[in-house]
């Protein structure tokens, strides 16, 4: 009987384009005992589903060496590198730029030009040229026959066709110089893919490798790996916090920008919990080991960054497809050029300057370089598809509890009667409140705490439910709570105005004199008025509030936001409101807490969970995760998503009219193999100089 399936990640080394991914998936997908497989160009990795019983890993290392120069290393041996910084990237990409562009004119302009081809050919003998072009491509030849015997068509497939072509006339000096351009293409190719990548790799360098542990008294280094939940940690000034856990000693300032993406750091002391590859500054610490690895915040980030590729756009699924066609296409196109020219030049050149390479890559690289640079940023996004969806979203419906608001009741108004001051006012409640449990007695006393008001011991207290609290305070009797608690004909300033605004108001009374009154709210975050008025500009008709909150309180809110709402709502509720607006044509963002509003954030065409640093249900039940409290980075996820979008379809453009003009000229013999050769390879280096802007968000 065959085992249990199990997932298996195996590194695949080589892979410099979608198509690569391609023939490796279809490699591993043909053995026995795979159930499904995933090759990831961005992590540079294949997640396998399969039954061990059947499929081992020598099986798969054969299967992918058999379809191109892939390999399956040790992983033991694949340690994470860090990429260059953003400014010796740009450096190198401008010098990558400046020196094809150099050699094509050195080789192209000059040699053609200058009849150096035509000398080289006449002093070399041709049998020799011969073995100097087999010599120079052979990898890419090996390639293409291994792709042939597979029955598969790869971007080489065409230009090898164009080298035989060149030497069958005669040309093999032109056949060297298209070897030397498909050296050069692939050069280009593997640094556009690696590029698009570095993002990916700078969050994996980003992690400890690394951790010291207290074990029977002493203090051992060891790999993070090999440290056990419940172990304690020792992190000193300077180091990287390398699990996640609770702190049980010290007090240190902590840079949380590698999971929040937040620059200000935040101060942390026993009872704080805290994430592995933050950076502890200013202090040492002793942490509580609670998840390691893979299963730490960082760890949850970093895996569904790199396989945030699996969800792919419809455009890149469409780019994928058309690429599978392009080169039956092209084949026909030379096949048709020659027999209407009987030119075997301009057919070669027909084969040479197709670029199918820039087809597939023009999504791809855009959206890995997107996803890879705003998780640095906070914002984790769980695939292209969920980038094109925003991009065109219409429909914004936000949460009220702990998204637009903090969640938590704050004092926001303080009414004095009786002669006293508002603080002696805030003081007698602060007093009566100090030992109760409930919401708003916290929300009494951290007004007291704000202005450093000294409290009272109280005495004889007694919580009266669904009304209020009674206790004496410097030996008279305080009691707060709602009207029917401390019913009063007495006139109160405001307080009509204030219960409109949809704020509790809590009555206190000294020895049954009325003598002040508190109005409670659950404040709104400060940023959220901006944020939406941002997402409004940027494309979102329709914002509506969701809430289970009363009527009186959602219209308050509602009308301050300028936004429509819906009361009384439970989250079944909230699921029949997103699949009533997508019954409407409309594409829904659904912001949340990620807890009880998971199954609406599911629902939704695109569901954003705000402040998921360390949740697990939250980041799962989302598909755009913010990992800070931060509304400002609503709006900002949807400019990067019509950024992204828009630089997607112009590589797509820039592609399209590129080769179509290309191929055009080949056809009509207005370019040579040499020149067709040489433009191949320069697609590639303008979806890259697109897309590199990406990484550079502001």
């Amino acid at each position: 009987m065959s085992q249990a399936l199990r997932t298996l990640e195996v590194p695949v080394k080589g892979m410099d384009c979608a198509e690569c991914t391609q023939h490796v998936q279809h490699a591993i997908a043909q053995l026995p005992g795979v159930e499904s497989v995933d090759v990831l160009l961005s992590s540079e990795k294949a997640v396998i589903r399969l039954d061990p019983a059947r499929v081992d890993l020598p099986a798969i290392r054969r299967a992918v060496a058999s379809v191109g120069n892939y390999s399956v290393p040790d992983t033991a041996s694949a340690e994470p590198t860090a990429s260059l910084p953003t400014r010796d990237f740009n450096r190198q990409l401008v010098t990558l730029l400046v020196g094809v562009f150099g050699v094509v004119l050195s080789i192209v302009v000059i040699g053609e030009w200058l009849g150096v081809f035509e000398a080289l050919g006449e002093l070399v003998p041709f049998p020799i040229g011969v073995v100097l072009v087999v010599l120079g491509g052979w990898p890419i030849f090996v390639n293409v026959i291994r792709a042939t015997l597979k029955r598969q068509v790869i971007s080489h497939t065409l230009m090898t066709i164009g080298a035989l072509a060149a030497l069958a006339v005669g040309e093999w000096v032109t056949a060297a110089i298209v070897v030397v351009f498909m050296r050069v293409g692939e050069y280009v190719e593997s640094f556009t893919t690696e590029s698009a990548r570095r993002a990916v790799k700078e969050l994996t360098a980003s992690a400890p490798q690394t951790a010291r542990v207290e074990r029977e008294g002493a203090e051992v280094e060891l790999p993070v790996a090999q440290v056990v939940a419940g172990e304690t940690v020792i992190v000193r000034p300077g180091e990287k916090i390398p699990v996640d856990g609770e702190v049980i000693a010290g007090h240190a300032t902590v840079d949380q920008s590698a999971i929040t993406g937040e620059s200000m750091p935040v101060e942390v002391a026993p009872g704080s919990h805290v994430f592995a590859a933050t950076l502890a500054k200013l202090g040492g610490l002793r942490v509580k080991t609670m998840r390691v690895g893979a299963e730490t915040t960082f760890g949850r980030v970093v895996k569904m960054v790199e396989e945030a590729e699996v969800h792919r756009a419809d455009v890149q699924r469409f780019a994928d497809r058309f690429s599978g066609y392009y080169l039956p296409i092209v084949a026909g196109l030379a096949a048709l050029t020659f027999l209407i020219s009987r030119n075997p030049l301009s057919t070669a050149a027909v084969l040479l300057v197709a670029c199918s390479c820039s087809i597939a890559l023009a999504t791809p690289i855009a959206m890995l370089a997107s996803i890879g640079a705003s998780a640095k940023r906070g914002l984790l996004i769980k695939g292209g598809k969920y980038l094109e969806i925003l991009a065109r979203a219409d429909v914004l419906l936000v949460d009220k509890t702990g998204t637009l608001t903090l969640g938590q009741p704050q004092i926001t108004d303080v009414i004095p009667l009786d002669g006293l001051a508002a603080s002696e006012v805030l003081a007698l409640a602060a007093s009566a409140e100090r030992y109760s449990e409930h919401p708003l007695a916290e929300a009494v006393r951290a007004a007291a705490r704000a202005q450093s008001l000294p409290l009272a011991e109280p005495d004889n207290f007694e919580a009266i439910p669904g009304l209020g609290l009674r206790a004496q305070v410097n030996g008279s009797v305080v009691m707060i709570g709602n009207r029917r608690l401390i019913p009063t004909s007495q006139s109160v300033p405001s307080a009509a105005e204030l219960e409109a605004q949809g704020k509790t108001l809590l009555f206190v009374a000294r020895d049954g004199v009325l003598v002040g009154v508190l109005a409670a709210a659950d404040t709104l975050r400060p940023e959220v008025p901006a944020a939406l008025a941002e997402a409004r500009a940027i494309g979102m008709r329709h914002i509506e509030l969701l809430t289970g909150d009363n009527e009186r309180t959602a219209a308050a809110l509602a009308e301050q936001l300028g936004v429509t709402y819906r009361a009384h709502l439970l989250p079944e509720d909230k699921i029949a409101v997103v699949k009533d607006y997508q019954a409407k044509g409309h594409t829904v963002v659904m912001v949340g807490d990620g807890v009880n509003d998971a199954p609406a954030l599911a629902q939704a065409d695109v569901g954003i969970a705000m402040g998921t640093a360390g949740t697990d249900i939250a980041v799962d039940a989302a598909h755009v995760a913010l990992m800070r409290e931060d509304w400002a980075l609503v709006p900002e996820v949807l400019r990067i998503a019509r950024r992204t979008m828009g630089v997607v379809k112009t590589n797509l453009a820039f592609t399209a009219v590129y080769n179509i003009a290309g191929l055009a000229l080949a056809a009509f013999g207005f370019l040579p193999p040499v020149f067709a050769a040489a433009a191949q390879s320069l697609p590639d280096l303008g979806i890259l100089a697109n897309s590199a802007k990406l990484l550079r968000q502001r």
